[in-house]
């Protein structure tokens, strides 16, 4: 019988639209040492779906079709999400992902939440958060230091 949930994925596994998909997945194999693992081309050469894996998680992309809802990046002016990726040294992979292209949104940080967190933009227009957790805090440290911080931000 089937598993309901394939071996190797989560719950949740992202899909990006990516204008030069091809290119897309060469570059975050440079910038976040992601892996292939397959993909279906079309006749013209675009790519109808493929999958990467970077760390223990996959993420599925394509290019953008005219007859799906779904759009990259470029073509809506800016994206909507952002991708959130735990890793263990936040400040190399940064380093990495600038060195490979990347533009650099937040430097990165220690944040009141625990995370060293910092994020960039990949040259294909999607966002990714990247984060190493450096402390673990109670619900009650982390609404405290919030609270400072958002405090400090209004001022």
């Amino acid at each position: 019988m089937a598993k309901p949930i394939p071996d190797g994925y989560h719950t949740v596994t992202p899909y990006l639209a990516v204008q030069g998909a091809a290119d897309a997945i060469d570059w975050y194999k440079e910038a976040f040492g992601a892996t292939e693992r397959g993909r279906m081309d079309m006749p013209d050469g675009s790519i109808a779906h493929a999958e990467i894996k970077i760390g223990d998680s996959i993420v599925m992309i394509s290019d953008p079709f005219p007859q799906s809802t779904v759009k990259s990046p470029k073509e809506l002016g800016g994206t909507s999400t952002s991708i959130f990726l735990y890793v263990e040294d936040v400040d190399a992979v940064v380093k990495q992902a600038v060195d490979a292209g990347a533009t650099m949104t937040m430097e990165v940080a220690d944040q009141f939440w625990g995370d060293r967190f910092g994020t960039v933009s990949d040259p294909f227009g999607h966002t990714w958060s990247v984060a190493t957790h450096i402390e673990d805090l109670t619900p009650e440290e982390i609404a405290e230091r919030g609270k400072a911080a958002m405090a400090a931000m209004s001022n």
